[in-house]
């Protein structure tokens, strides 16, 4: 793959402190970018940092709560003051709740939206604000097939993942006279510590491979479960000059899960 459009960029990778967060960070410096790894987490974010750096990779680590809206602000110009202008934003942050939805407290409901929705938003809006008057910048927002294609036991996740994906497009739309592309990548299962912590006994491949027709779920066709890497890749894709025609799109990296 080029690396034309990511070598010498500067990137904003949220999420970066583990699972697909960090392999976007390493995949995005491997090409050559400047990364910022970022995370709420302290130790993952100065681990992912402090591991780029001993590969001779340029990177720093920030803490900060996507959402927060100041925070976020306050992130950007930091970033862009310690690492210079800011070319790349992926947003990778999330959190993951299951269950019915009636039984969805209001607690995990509005944490849901506030950071797979609400983060997006305010991450989107602070690099856009900087991007748009240089004319050129790539946005990628790391979704999920779930907001495509109904799921039993995970309507709220879902509708947070939907919110951040039309958010996304949208944007697409009102950048693209400043040349600034907006995409989105939506994973089917992947092997991450996110998804081995919400499911007892932990995460099971063939389970995932063959799929469960009781709950309405096609099992995988390509028949293995993704790897983090796998999604890094179609990230770095569609922040490359590679996809430099490809703006609002959605990129399903699922194996075949959704039949798309």
């Amino acid at each position: 793959m080029s690396h034309s459009g990511i070598e010498g960029a500067v990137a904003v990778v949220t999420g970066a402190g583990r699972g697909i967060g960090r392999s976007v960070a390493e995949a995005l410096a491997a090409r050559g970018a400047a990364v910022a790894a970022v995370d709420v987490d302290p130790e993952g974010a100065a681990r992912t940092a402090a591991d780029l750096e001993r590969a001779a990779r340029p990177a720093r680590g920030y803490v900060r709560d996507i959402t927060d809206p100041a925070g976020v602000e306050r992130l950007f110009a930091e970033v862009e003051q310690d690492l210079g202008p800011v070319d790349i934003a992926v947003n990778v942050a999330g959190v993951l709740r299951t269950g019915p939805a009636v039984e969805c407290s209001d607690h995990d409901w509005q944490t849901l939206l506030a950071v797979n929705a609400t983060g997006v938003f305010t991450v989107c809006r602070a690099a856009a604000r900087r991007m748009a008057p240089r004319r050129r910048g790539a946005l990628v927002t790391v979704a999920s097939n779930a907001a495509g294609v109904p799921r039993a036991g995970m309507a709220a996740y879902a509708a947070s993942k939907a919110a951040a994906v039309a958010f996304t497009k949208s944007l697409g739309l009102e950048l693209a006279p400043y040349g600034i592309r907006c995409n989105v990548v939506s994973p089917g299962t992947t092997d991450t510590p996110m998804l081995r912590d919400v499911r007892e006994g932990g995460l099971d491949p063939a389970d995932a491979v063959a799929g469960d027709p009781a709950r309405y779920k096609v099992g995988i066709p390509l028949g293995r479960v993704a790897q983090p890497g796998d999604v890094a890749d179609a990230v770095c894709f569609l922040v490359s000059d590679a996809a430099r025609h490809i703006t609002m799109h959605n990129l399903y990296v699922d194996g075949g899960a959704t039949l798309r």
